[in-house]
């Protein structure tokens, strides 16, 4: 059955994705002095690389487990909808993101101004501190949502016994909720950390010179400012081995998640009644809203008033990054499809290690390998947004997977032997019996792929021109000339077109599921 189609076309879909990024590998290594040597502004990136990446990821878990568990223990009007919203950073534009948290932290932004009036300096959130806040901001709700579903798994029969017994609110922590808390939350840091070791954007616009560079700025400063491409390749080599050991090493502590089943009865928290657990659930719960919400109000409100002073290269800039949006979005779905399937049948227990080893891949170094590869022969400009497709679609590759991975299974266990039995096999194996059943995860993770590929601001930063640019790119050259009255409406035109294309996505695959 699909055995035949998965076993063919996953290992031709996965072997294509691992040669082009073998190439890039090559490409760079090629360019590096060997024996490769690290100076001291190398060692300096590095550390300040890590140090920001556990800082992220030890406050992002730290926060999300007091608001994971006021989510899990209180029900009210908009809980479902503030849930939901915890999705949002996550396919929130990065440059976007950063313009609200500069409206609402930054020297000029509205908490300065409130401490302004009172006589007191206001806040700057340049350097080490800006990058945490970004990447906090990005990855709290990640954690969140991770923790809250472990413990929204608790069966409700062993609440309803504690409460029974009149066990305390603390007995009910450390007997219910630590032992998932100690499973879910080493997989959520080591994935947080992973993900803040490769992030570019936010130390491209929020970091302060030397004092604060990660590898993969100091990557971009290199090869766009420098152009010494012998030192963006040792670069590249040493995120590799950082991000390769980062992901190698979340692997080996991520325990496994057994999740148990109850009768399905409604979730009654009765370790919550007291007045003072009301009111701590109620502070981080609101605590965390405002955090969400205050940026993504800022760039509506500034956003709607910086309209008009936008230039005619923003249109331009959107319909580029919509149809390479588009593009990354369809070789996406070719891509995961086949492999999730033949990964879904694998017999060894690492299959799925392959989907998080995929994160330590960094776009910057697949850039630089490809630019290298590509400069003795043509232009690289000219194939900035070919190559920019093509790396978005990789990017989103691991998480894709991970997402219908699990419906492929299911798909295997309750119509393998059926589909055999039937003679079903290729096309028509796929338009019957998978894509039908698999629909929801892939209109979510299409949705997903679309949204990080038409708000990414990484490899188009290496070979773009001035003619040639992505809506991201353009936000940030607005934003660097100081024109942040059109920098705020191109932010509120980049939220409107990616939210668009992950509700259109998304909105197909469940329109199917609930039907």
């Amino acid at each position: 059955m699909a055995r035949r189609t998965g076993a063919i076309s996953g290992p031709i879909a996965a072997g294509t994705v691992f040669a082009l990024i073998l190439a890039a590998l090559g490409a760079v290594a090629s360019r590096a002095d060997w024996p490769v040597v690290f100076g001291t502004a190398d060692w300096a990136v590095l550390r300040f690389t890590v140090w920001q990446a556990l800082l992220s990821a030890l406050l992002s878990v730290t926060f999300a487990v007091p608001v994971a568990r006021g989510l899990a223990r209180r029900q009210f009007k908009g809980r479902a909808l503030l849930v939901t919203l915890l999705g949002a950073p996550f396919i929130l534009p990065v440059i976007v993101a950063v313009l609200g948290l500069l409206v609402v932290f930054g020297r000029s932004g509205w908490i300065s101004q409130g401490l302004g009036l009172l006589g007191l300096p206001p806040l700057s959130i340049y350097g080490l501190e800006g990058v945490v806040l970004a990447h906090v901001f990005f990855n709290m709700p990640l954690a969140t949502r991770l923790i809250l579903q472990g413990w929204q798994a608790i069966p409700s029969e062993q609440f309803r016994l504690t409460g029974q017994l009149g066990l305390p609110p603390w007995t009910v922590f450390r007997t219910l909720e630590w032992p998932v808390l100690r499973q879910v939350a080493p997989g959520a840091f080591a994935l947080i950390f992973v993900l803040c070791l490769t992030s570019f954007a936010v130390a491209l616009t929020l970091g302060d010179g030397p004092r604060a560079t990660t590898i993969e700025l100091a990557i971009y400063q290199a090869f766009r400012l420098d152009f010494d491409l012998g030192r963006a390749a040792v670069l590249s080599l040493l995120q590799l081995i950082v991000a390769g050991s980062a992901a190698v090493i979340a692997l080996w502590v991520l325990p496994p998640i057994v999740i148990q089943m109850g009768r399905d009865r409604p979730l009654q928290r009765w370790d919550a009644r007291g007045r003072g657990q009301r009111v701590l659930d109620t502070f981080w719960i609101t605590l965390a809203a405002g955090f969400l919400l205050l940026p993504l109000g800022a760039i509506a409100t500034s956003g709607l008033m910086g309209l008009g002073d936008m230039p005619a290269q923003v249109w331009h800039a959107a319909w580029t990054s919509f149809w390479v949006a588009t593009l990354s979005t369809g070789l996406l779905v070719a891509l995961a499809l086949p492999i999730s399937i033949w990964l879904a049948q694998a017999r060894w227990g690492g299959a799925e290690a392959l989907t998080l080893i995929g994160l330590a891949a960094s776009p910057l170094m697949i850039g630089t390998g490809w630019f290298i590869l590509i400069f003795p022969f043509a232009a690289p400009v000219d194939f900035a947004l070919m190559v920019t497709t093509l790396v978005n679609a990789m990017m989103a590759l691991p998480f894709a997977v991970r997402f219908l991975m699990p419906a492929m299974r299911q798909v295997m266990t309750d119509y393998g032997k059926l589909s055999t039995g039937l003679g079903l096999s290729g096309f028509a194996l796929w338009r019957i019996v998978v894509l039908p059943r698999v629909r929801g995860p892939l209109g979510f993770a299409a949705g997903l792929a679309a949204a990080l590929s038409v708000g990414d601001l990484g490899v188009v930063t290496l070979f773009a021109d001035p003619d040639r640019v992505t809506l991201p790119l353009q936000m940030y050259r607005l934003m660097g000339s100081y024109r942040t009255d059109a920098a705020a409406g191109a932010a509120l035109v980049l939220l409107a077109l990616a939210l668009a294309m992950f509700w259109v996505c998304d909105a197909w695959g469940r329109r199917h599921a609930e039907g």
